[in-house]
């Protein structure tokens, strides 16, 4: 395994945005694992699988599912599907069906694989504690609910999606608590993880304060 860089939190504690950028800076690879369980999601739900299916029953449709995540897109068997996934629907299916076994076990080799031959910068819910707990360099970047809902509020706005912070504030606290109370890798924050609350700084911040983290590591 190359080197490592993996991100974990909550749902809009910026994670994408520091990731991206990071990876653009240290000349990493940058891996979007929600993406990929977007994906997956809406891969089940035109399949017409439903939330409460039988772990068989998602096993079996996995089967002939492919997902991929290159050049900064997703592809779902061979298709585009960047901006579907980004719909609030998916993204209630997505934490839904990320909770389930066959999906992560689907996706645990793509992941893996993105390590062996480049280094990375990885951001999603179990990243430092399942996928890469040998990563390099560990964060956990959370944010107010407060702060978050905004972000998602003002992330739908800008892609004309209908939205209020009413419902924004709501996606965010079911998603918190489907995310760390599922029994299959929930989210939590590694021990040795740098801790970063980005409710009151920008994405510049955080990036200093993780590439200080790599400074340290780099020099041991």
């Amino acid at each position: 395994m190359r080197k490592v860089i993996a991100i974990d939190g909550p749902s809009g504690a910026g994670k994408s945005t520091v990731a991206k950028r990071l990876a653009a800076e240290f000349g990493f690879r940058y891996l979007d694992t929600g993406a990929l369980y977007r994906a997956i999601a809406l891969g089940l739900v035109n399949n017409g699988i439903r939330e409460d299916a039988s772990d068989e029953t998602i096993r079996r449709a996995l089967n002939d599912m492919k997902v991929e995540f290159t050049r900064g897109r997703v592809t779902l068997d061979g298709l585009d599907v960047e901006d579907s996934i980004r719909l609030p629907e998916i993204g209630h299916c997505s934490s839904v069906f990320s909770a389930r076994g066959p999906v992560r076990e689907h996706l645990m080799p793509v992941q893996k694989l993105a390590a062996e031959n480049n280094d990375i910068v990885v951001e999603g819910r179990d990243m430092t504690t399942v996928v890469f707990p040998d990563a390099w360099i560990k964060v956990y970047l959370d944010a107010s609910v407060e702060a978050r809902a905004k972000r998602r509020f003002d992330q739908l706005r800008e892609k004309g999606i209908e939205a209020d912070m009413e419902g924004a504030s709501r996606d965010v606290t079911e998603r918190d608590e489907r995310d760390s109370s599922r029994d299959i890798a929930p989210l939590r924050r590694a021990d040795d993880a740098l801790y970063i609350d980005s409710s009151n700084l920008s994405a510049l911040e955080v990036i200093a304060m993780v590439k200080k983290a790599c400074d340290k590591e780099a020099v041991r």
